[in-house]
């Protein structure tokens, strides 16, 4: 084909003509072609309060940065301690608070005054008023009993339990009151000008597992769905708008396996998993390739369903290896766009996951918390993670 002058004119007149609806489009195209990245920012509770959403587009935003570092229950005891203002096994090692601190409710179902964990209840809303104040995050575990049974703990595995309670009236009712209780003390976490204090609330986790009544074995996969949906949708009807909901399972081996027990995009902010280090099932000690595997994984997903994706529990009880926080827990962090991982609690000297100043893992944890992609309190809290993210 020869191109001539005449060619090139025929040509320009009919983009000329169409330069209106040619540019039209092209806007469209840029339009629909951002909607994921805008989508990115919100969570799945569309009356969501301001700073809950705030702290999930920031998550987002800062898992570019670094993975926050957090552990359970650090401010109300460690070895040797218990409820001393200021006090934190992990700050006495790192120079610094976590940046993430996790909570248990079990009990709470009842309204007593202390958790499973034997934290006043009370306590844990100063603390938890506390770490928002210093710009960390808060998330919350529920280890509930049996609401058909409910003299059974979590651990006491029983079949059919969900089907049992959608059955039975009165144990529906029971659901609800605990519900009720549940809703409350969330609503009754505020900040310093009577703000909702953002949770994130990690339910029916390990679900992958069987040792818990919702567990697999013990639950099907729709009956799983239909509680988890009902739970979520109670609880936006009773306006507890502060939570970014976690999907957590335990050990998994695929993509299909984490999501057997999935309830729908619409329910889940936050996909993640457990699993800890234990050495003596561990033989060919895979450890570290297993948990590389499983968050390359929730990676996969998270940026298909344009959730955030965490590492939302692990350990190793005792850490006996002194190099376990650089050897270990390193290598499979880093690098993986996690916006967080945490480490179980300092019950006592035969069942701790943090280290305190005397242990053998001090030093390492120390490196381990000197990398620039570890993120604890300081660092964390100079994102601002409750103020709307600022733009790229």
């Amino acid at each position: 084909m020869v191109f001539t002058g005449q060619w090139f004119c025929e040509k320009l007149i009919c983009f000329t003509a169409y330069r209106k609806q040619f540019i039209g489009i092209l806007i469209l195209s840029f339009f629909y072609a951002s909607l994921p990245i805008l989508a990115q920012s919100l969570p799945t509770n569309p009356k969501a309060t301001a700073e809950t959403k705030n702290l999930f587009a920031n998550l987002q935003r800062l898992s570019s940065k670094g993975v926050l570092f957090g552990h359970h229950d650090d401010l109300a005891y460690g070895i040797g301690w218990k409820d001393q203002p200021g006090r934190s096994d992990v700050k006495e090692v790192a120079g610094e608070f976590p940046a993430v601190f996790g909570w248990e409710i079990g009990k709470l179902e009842f309204n007593n005054s202390l958790s499973i964990d034997s934290v006043p209840f009370a306590k844990m809303r100063e603390y938890i008023q506390q770490v928002y104040a210093q710009g960390g995050v808060n998330t919350i575990s529920w280890h509930l009993n049996n609401p058909v049974e409910p003299s059974k703990t979590s651990w006491d595995k029983a079949d059919s339990t969900v089907v049992k309670l959608f059955a039975d009236k009165k144990a529906r009712k029971r659901y609800e009151s605990w519900l009720d209780n549940m809703a409350d003390f969330m609503k009754s976490l505020k900040g310093s000008k009577g703000e909702a204090i953002p949770i994130i609330f990690r339910p029916y986790h390990e679900h992958t597992g069987g040792w818990f009544w919702w567990g697999r074995g013990h639950v099907s996969p729709p009956d799983y769905g239909k509680l988890w949906r009902f739970t979520v949708d109670y609880l936006r009807k009773k306006k507890v708008n502060n939570l970014l909901y976690a999907y957590s399972t335990d050990k998994f081996t695929s993509r299909e396996d984490y999501l057997q027990n999935w309830h729908g995009d619409d329910y889940v902010d936050i996909v993640g998993f457990d699993l800890y280090h234990r050495p003596e099932s561990d033989p060919y000690n895979t450890f570290v390739a297993d948990a590389r595997r499983m968050v390359e994984t929730i990676k996969q997903i998270g940026q298909e369903k344009r959730k955030v994706w965490a590492f939302t529990e692990t350990g190793q009880e005792a850490v006996p290896f002194a190099n376990w926080w650089t050897g270990f827990l390193l290598p499979i962090i880093q690098d993986a766009g996690l916006s967080y991982v945490m480490v179980w609690r300092n019950a006592r000297l035969n069942h701790f996951y943090a280290p305190y100043p005397e242990h053998v893992s001090a030093n390492n944890f120390k490196l381990f918390a000197a990398n620039p992609k570890v993120l604890f309190q300081i660092k964390t809290a100079a994102e601002n993670l409750y103020a709307p993210a600022p733009a790229n």
